[in-house]
């Protein structure tokens, strides 16, 4: 097998690429940048400009699967301009690998792994959502995540399965979403968000990375939610920070309006309530690593203190 792979230089694409490698799986892997274009027999780049259309057809080749992460960062201030990025990289990536499929003749590709996200839920704070859920966020997030993915589907129209992954918070301590919460935290300034209530639905890197393999290798189709077992509140995250990292919460919690006025509309990351459900996956035979929220914390930050890399020791 040799799996293509957009996105693999960023944060979770590195990771996948990692758990790839160790079961002797070649990748190649598609940049914007020229200059990281690597040519190693395991790991080979190629170029790609998906805002123009542009993709080299030598990336399909000998390729059975599809790992598709490409899209713009949400976690940027949502300006209009930045708004109708994040949606128009996701759409531009997919119709730019699929028009690039279909030229390049490549009759092995069997199945496509489509990054998604759980923002297509709703926010509350008392129900539990699962794959079969109907509801749709109404605001900016379900808009994108609902286009995104009926793009990813498009592929079926090819003859290949599609799996669109809903990721959650993703815990790493390389990047992301906790090393930002962790330094308040560090610094003795740190505070749950706003009422603290809101459910926040995790994953750890290492069961996101493995998730994304483990659909590849067992023909997943449909949507799967990569969340751990146990979403916990934001008070509850917060406390449980602060304790692996040896620090005390003295502060109040931080008020919603602060966050609005300081963020916009992108507060929404911070304040929204999605109490996710990870059941589905697991019934496929997917064991997490890290299903609770203290496990997921020390692995990333105790064994940093003991000089250990988490990713070694996951």
């Amino acid at each position: 097998m040799k799996v293509l792979i957009t996105g693999a230089t960023g944060l979770v694409g590195q990771a996948i690429v990692k758990v790839l490698h160790r079961k002797g799986i070649p990748v190649n892997y598609l940049t914007t940048s020229k200059d990281k274009i690597d040519s190693s027999e395991d790991f080979q780049g190629f170029y790609w400009n998906p805002n123009k259309g542009e993709i080299d057809l030598e990336c399909f080749r000998d390729v059975q699967a599809i790992i598709n992460l490409a899209g713009a960062s949400i976690a940027k201030r949502w300006t209009p301009q930045h708004k109708k990025r994040v949606l128009s990289s996701r759409i531009n990536s997919l119709q730019t690998l699929r028009k690039g499929l279909e030229r390049s003749g490549n009759k092995e590709v069997e199945c496509l792994v489509s990054a998604s996200a759980i923002g297509i839920y709703p926010d509350s704070l008392c129900e539990y959502f699962d794959e079969d859920t109907k509801k749709v966020d109404d605001g900016f997030l379900g808009d994108v995540v609902t286009k995104w993915e009926a793009e990813a589907d498009t592929f079926m129209a090819l003859g290949i399965d599609v799996t669109k992954i809903r990721i959650g918070l993703v815990l790493s301590s390389e990047g992301g979403a906790l090393p930002k919460m962790a330094i308040p935290v560090k610094n003795f300034v740190g505070a749950p968000i706003g009422t603290g209530d809101q459910w926040q639905s995790w994953v750890h890197i290492e069961d996101l990375a493995q998730m994304f393999v483990f659909a590849v290798e067992n023909n997943l189709t449909g949507v799967y939610n990569a969340v751990a077992p146990n979403p916990v509140t934001n008070t509850k995250l917060t406390k449980e920070l602060a304790r692996i990292l040896d620090r005390p919460l003295w502060l109040p919690n931080v008020p919603a309006f602060i966050l609005k006025v300081l963020l916009g509309d992108m507060s929404t990351l911070l304040l929204a309530s999605q109490r996710v459900s990870g059941k589905k996956i697991e019934e496929e035979g997917f064991a997490f690593q890290y299903a609770n929220i203290c496990q997921a914390l020390k692995n990333l930050y105790a064994s940093q203190e003991e000089g250990i890399p988490a990713s070694v020791e996951a």
